[in-house]
């Protein structure tokens, strides 16, 4: 949906703005309240030094593919001088010691983790250090360390793991434990290749699906054709007499079927004579959904007599997190015990709710934290471990349940369809109000998020505010001096699986924000660089606008059907600028060329990795504003897997990216979602040149 434009009008230097008040989160924003709650158990970090010489660090996070053990072990064998590659980062067993410290998400880990990983690794070389001058006579200040050992000034030198069992019988260091300064670090903000990328590569790495737990058998689930249906009736005599089948059991969501191989089970699964109860959502499609988001959006008052104002309206579809790996967990419930292997952001609430599904006490139920392959958001629900526990339960055996890609697709996660309605009024080349209200079917953050709020001060409850408002207030921002700004949430109920998607609800409010900035500016007669320029109220943020700007040539001629669009965004303590090229010379099959991005994260600690984080979040945003969105077909996910589910391919990715990283500006920010609004806007706006056209819906193919 798109309406006509003619061509950008000369474009005249920007004025400046007046500066506003700072927004919620200039203040406090999301992930200064996760380090806030986290901060009681922030010091519960293990870490240990092996005989063999290994330094361990357990982390109570989950690796996705982000390439967080990584910069992990960077910051260990920093403060250590350790090796880096004598530096092991597993990840840690659910711990409902750690709170509300075992939560990944919101673009936190890294800098949530910066100070305590530094604090314990430093602790730990002082307590080698002493043990060394202990064992050698010497006073401990005039020992130093290098390469996963003590040296002495005359030569001598003890390896970490001969030296560890009396390092951690010392109380208090001789020396101090605070951790080195920034100047000092040897490996933090050096472009460093992963730790695990060999292992990955060569398939040594493990995911659940790898897993040879004795005797888990693989399993599937038959599941509804609608969104949360429920089975009235089950014939189950074809399926079990089919080769392999082991057993059939009926669970809450659906009719699981176990087996020999995964063939079997899927070829039997199929075989299954089911019949449902449509669910919740049966009447309602595209169409019927969009209706009630634009409903719970209030209209704009009629503006005053004479004011000029520039008004947009924008629809986002649904949006799968479909990752690379199919969820997967291995469960073996017992009558006083469980057991399961899963890949989870949030490990301790997956326990809390599996021990209390399968009727057993938290501490009888032990989650073992596996890699991922991909999340985005995903793995902060725990869907195939909760049908792992309860299919081991009815079953009484081991199970390795998979979910296949159009299990995922149809009954799994979905960032959620909203609507957006904005008016910017404006005078005299200045904009006096910007008004922005959403409108989202809405978002499921049952995975500890209230929790953590609500330890760090926030009245997440019933009586107090929402959980998705105190997350919108502390996410959403316009980065732009526009006046008196408001920004409100209407979120619309609706009985299905929605969750936390990459960027949240910044990937949507961001991408409108951006879009009408862009319109603003054209209804202004301004360059929508200069005008962003004008009105960026940091130094930084003007900075990295600026390094696009220039690295990307913006503005410079091209053939018709092409063009050149810019976004940018600021959360997390951080921000990002995009600037793309696309060719829509075929209107129908737009390719993004070219790309140019900026960031200032603070302190970079791993660039090659912050660099991938961006670049992946090009990749997002291609897809999600080109081609890739669920469509609901009454009450059910049209979409099965990624031959319709178009999510962007190799042949969709730019074949020319530049990332430029702004020089290290402070501790670590915010960096795993960030480029996702900017990369998302900056094709809009890119398409929207190239074409002449004003993209109302997204995505633009659908």
């Amino acid at each position: 949906m798109a309406a006509r434009l003619g061509p950008d009008t000369a474009a005249p230097a920007a004025a400046a703005a007046v500066p506003g008040l700072p927004g919620v989160p200039d203040v406090l924003d999301l992930g200064d309240a996760l380090i806030l709650a986290g901060l009681p158990t922030s010091h519960l970090l293990v870490l240990e030094v092996t005989a063999a010489g290994r330094v361990v660090l357990h982390l109570p996070r989950a690796e996705v593919g982000q390439g967080l053990t990584t910069a992990v072990a960077m910051l260990v064998a920093d403060e250590l001088d350790a090796a880096l590659a004598d530096v092991d980062v597993p990840l840690s067993d659910a711990r409902p010691d750690l709170l509300f410290n075992q939560l990944t998400g919101a673009s936190n880990s890294v800098r949530s983790l910066y100070d305590p990983v530094r604090a314990v690794a430093a602790a730990a070389r002082a307590r080698l250090v002493t043990a060394a001058a202990q064992q050698w006579g010497l006073p401990a200040g005039t020992l130093r360390t290098e390469g996963t050992a003590v040296l002495a000034p005359d030569g001598r030198r003890a390896g970490y793991g001969s030296l560890a069992t009396a390092a951690a019988a010392v109380l208090v260091p001789d020396v101090p434990t605070a951790p080195r300064p920034a100047e000092q670090q040897r490996l933090v903000g050096r472009p460093t290749g992963r730790i695990d990328a060999r292992d990955i590569v060569t398939g040594r790495a493990k995911y659940a699906g790898d897993l040879a737990v004795p005797g888990a058998v693989p399993t599937v689930v038959a599941r509804p054709p609608t969104i949360n249906g429920a089975v009235r009736s089950f014939d189950a005599s074809a399926a079990r007499a089919m080769p392999g089948v082991l057993d059939v059991v009926p669970i809450p969501s659906g009719v699981a079927v176990l087996a020999e191989t995964f063939d079997q089970a899927i070829r039997a699964r199929d075989a299954l004579q089911v019949s449902w109860r449509p669910g919740p959502l049966a009447a309602l499609s595209d169409a019927d959904i969009r209706t009630r988001l634009r409903a719970a959006n209030l209209p704009f008052l009629v503006p005053p007599l004479l004011t000029l104002h520039v008004d947009g309206e924008f629809d986002f579809a649904f949006v799968s997190h479909a990752p690379m790996e199919v969820l997967t967990a291995v469960a073996d419930v017992r009558a006083d015990r469980a057991e399961l292997w899963f890949s989870s952001q949030s490990p301790i609430v997956a326990q809390q709710t599996i021990a209390a599904a399968i009727g057993l006490p938290q501490d009888a139920v032990t989650v073992h934290v596996v890699r991922g392959g991909g999340s985005f958001g995903r793995r902060l629900f725990f869907d195939a471990a909760l049908e792992a526990a309860q299919v081991s339960q009815a079953a009484g055996r081991p199970v390795k349940l998979m979910w296949t890609r159009n299990d995922d697709i149809r009954h799994g996660r979905m960032r959620p369809a909203g609507h957006h309605r904005i008016r910017a009024t404006h005078a005299l080349g200045q904009v006096l109000t910007y008004e922005h209200r959403v409108a989202t079917v809405a978002t499921d953050f049952r995975h500890g998020l209230g929790e953590a709020l609500t330890a760090a001060g926030f009245g997440v409850s019933a009586g107090g505010v929402s959980l998705s408002q105190a997350f919108f207030l502390l996410t959403e921002k316009v980065p732009y001096e526009l006046g008196v700004t408001t920004q409100l949430l209407a979120e619309v109920p609706l009985d299905m699986h929605t969750g936390s998607w990459r960027s949240v609800y910044s990937g949507t409010v961001r991408v409108a924000d951006e879009i009408m900035v862009d319109e603003i500016a054209r209804a202004l007669g301004q360059d929508p660089v200069a005008f962003r320029r004008a009105r960026l109220g940091s130094a930084h943020a003007r900075a990295v606008l600026d390094t696009v700007a220039a690295a990307g040539r913006w503005g410079r001629p091209m053939p018709p059907g092409h063009a050149q669009g810019v976004g940018f965004h600021e959360e997390h303590r951080s921000c990002a600028a995009y600037l793309v090229e696309i060719d829509a010379s075929d209107p129908a099959q737009p390719r993004v060329t070219r790309a140019v991005i900026a960031a200032d994260v603070g302190l970079a600690v791993n660039p090659r990795g912050l660099e991938a984080q961006l670049t992946g979040a090009l990749v997002d945003g291609i897809s999600v504003i080109l081609r890739a969105g669920n469509h609901i077909d009454h009450g059910a996910v049209r979409e099965g897997s990624y031959a319709d589910f178009r999510y962007a391919r190799q042949q969709d990715s730019p074949p020319v990216v530049e990332v430029h990283l702004m020089p290290p500006s402070g501790p670590p920010g915010g960096a795993g979602e960030l480029g996702v609004p900017a990369a998302s806007a900056a094709v809009a706006n890119a398409y929207a040149r190239a074409t002449g056209t004003r993209p109302r819906s997204f995505p633009i193919s659908f």
